[in-house]
């Protein structure tokens, strides 16, 4: 499918959607401060969400994929890359003008093993890695130049632990090859943003080791732009004070800041705390999955102050926040219905099952018009 005729299918869904109207749209009341965006699964970027596809046109100034641009869905195998979605994602990005992100160069998870080894099997050496990298950038960053506006780089390089994560990224071409992708990334598409992104960076031990590792890739020559702060958040944790501090001490390093994954969990779980840590899986219990017939309204409520909380914050911080995108457009499409525990009914994005818009939304408009 050539990217022409996608643009001209995209073009035409704007212009189906063009008269939805629902009152003040998020994008609107942020205009003048940072863009909001959501990230979209493959349903909505081929169009086969049409309502989901209409709130993003109308609420929303940006886009995230949500898996769409990763390794294992793009470039699957050692002889080809599959364009076909991402191309469409694109589209849609340019046909709607929303400010487009490309999600994720450099990950511990969804890349496949091959990326690392042999015909064998074995450890490929620093430089062969080096070269996949290097090719996988410039044809993945090239092919979108101008059309794409920011690249999540690295993601998660960082552990739970505030020590750097023994990916086999890390572990095979070290602090080197998180440099070469920035730099990489920065020649395929000069006028890219670049980000380093990755969760829970608000919590002192991490964050110091966050601050750390982009102090010494800036060192290095890496032309990093933006910190993205997940934030994937529960009802009661992070404090969002550490949230506050955190914008703080990343723009004291000359770097802007971004909300790349916002979510709330309302949903109990059973010791673990906020995380967006993709390995952990616990077992199904209903006492975790307490609202299958609805979310009760002193919950809603905590909701809608969590949310206004964040932005408020985001605003505080307007001249360093570029961005607050959240990992989803309705409830149907968050990912928390299936983690850290399978099959829950979770309430964590704006939009609700009905493709309605929550009291969140309104409760973030009018912190933008404080």
């Amino acid at each position: 499918m050539k990217f022409t005729t996608i643009l001209a299918g995209a073009v035409a869904l704007a212009a189906m959607t063009a008269a939805v109207s629902a009152g003040p749209a998020l994008k609107d009341a942020y205009k003048n401060a940072f863009v909001i965006g959501a990230a979209l699964n493959a349903g909505q970027i081929t169009g086969q969400d049409a309502k989901s596809d209409e709130i993003v046109v109308r609420e929303f100034s940006a886009i995230s994929p949500e898996n769409d641009l990763k390794w294992e869905r793009i470039h699957p195998a050692p002889d080809g890359y599959h364009f076909d979605i991402a191309d469409q994602y694109v589209a849609f990005g340019q046909a709607h003008n929303l400010y487009t992100v490309g999600h994720v160069l450099v990950w511990h998870a969804q890349t496949p093993r091959w990326v690392f080894q042999d015909a064998q099997g074995k450890p490929i050496s620093k430089d062969a890695l080096l070269e996949r990298l290097r090719s996988h950038i410039f044809t993945v960053v090239g092919r979108y130049k101008g059309k794409i506006k920011a690249w999540d780089v690295i993601n998660e390089v960082v552990g739970d632990d505030g020590k750097m994560r023994q990916s086999p990224w890390y572990q095979i071409g070290g602090e080197e090859l998180f440099v070469k992708a920035f730099q990489w990334a920065h020649q395929a598409d000069p006028k890219a943003e670049l980000t380093y992104n990755d969760y829970n960076i608000e919590n002192p031990d991490k964050r110091a080791e966050a601050l750390a590792l982009v102090k010494r890739l800036k060192a290095a020559g890496a032309p990093i732009t933006t910190v993205g702060i997940q934030a994937h958040y529960m009802l009661g944790e992070p404090d969002l004070k550490l949230l506050d501090e955190t914008i703080g001490e990343f723009a004291k390093l000359g770097v802007k800041v971004a909300l790349t994954e916002l979510d709330i969990d309302v949903l109990p779980r059973p010791g673990n705390g906020a995380t967006a840590d993709v390995a952990l899986s616990l077992a199904a219990d209903p006492k975790y999955n307490p609202y299958v017939n609805g979310l009760p309204a002193d919950v809603q409520q905590k909701l809608t102050e969590r949310y206004a909380q964040v932005f408020a914050f985001a605003l505080k911080h307007k001249d360093v926040v570029n961005r607050i995108t959240t990992w989803g457009v309705t409830d149907n499409d968050t990912w928390h219905n299936g983690w850290p525990i399978r099959g829950r009914t979770a309430y964590s994005l704006l939009f609700d099952r009905a493709y309605q818009a929550k009291p969140s939304v309104a409760a973030i408009i009018s912190e933008a018009q404080k």
